[in-house]
């Protein structure tokens, strides 16, 4: 099994939050903006790094919102991600600079978009992962920072 940590950006703008469109051989979804931290980066830099690949946005973090752990074998694609255990650090983030295709730089693996969701409606979307609509519907500094292994 291996360990991966990464940087999400919990991006809210105009009461829609920044997302990355992914489709897989089944269906599409959503997730945040960000991912794997390398090795010397700090979670700040990975955060802006990533942002800035995957949409062209330029965000600045504000607060760590919390913490998830994903361990594959414990959830509902236990054959696809047995191997998998990956620690999220969701930071809320001020949008510097507007997402733009001409900025993005390495798309995510199964990146089709940049989409912005509308936030009264987000549980209508498939987002992944699907705890972050709890998280979401909390104010920031009033629920939980850890999550656990969650999904």
């Amino acid at each position: 099994m291996r360990l991966r940590t990464a940087a999400k950006a919990i991006v809210i703008h105009e009461g829609r939050l920044l997302v990355i469109r992914k489709a897989d051989e089944a269906d599409s979804f959503y997730t945040l903006p960000g991912g794997g931290q390398k090795p010397g980066e700090t979670l700040v830099e990975a955060l802006k790094r990533e942002v800035a690949e995957e949409t062209g946005a330029e965000v600045e973090p504000v607060r760590l919102r919390c913490v998830r752990e994903y361990i594959g074998r414990n959830h509902e694609f236990p054959d696809k991600h047995a191997d998998q255990h990956q620690v999220d650090f969701c930071f809320d983030c001020r949008l510097v600079r507007q997402p733009h295709e001409s900025r993005r730089t390495h798309q995510d693996r199964a990146q089709v978009d940049v989409e912005w969701l509308d936030l009264d409606r987000l549980d209508t979307y498939p987002l992944w992962p699907r705890v972050l609509l709890r998280v979401l519907r909390t104010q920031p500094g009033t629920g939980p920072v850890y999550l656990g292994d969650v999904n």
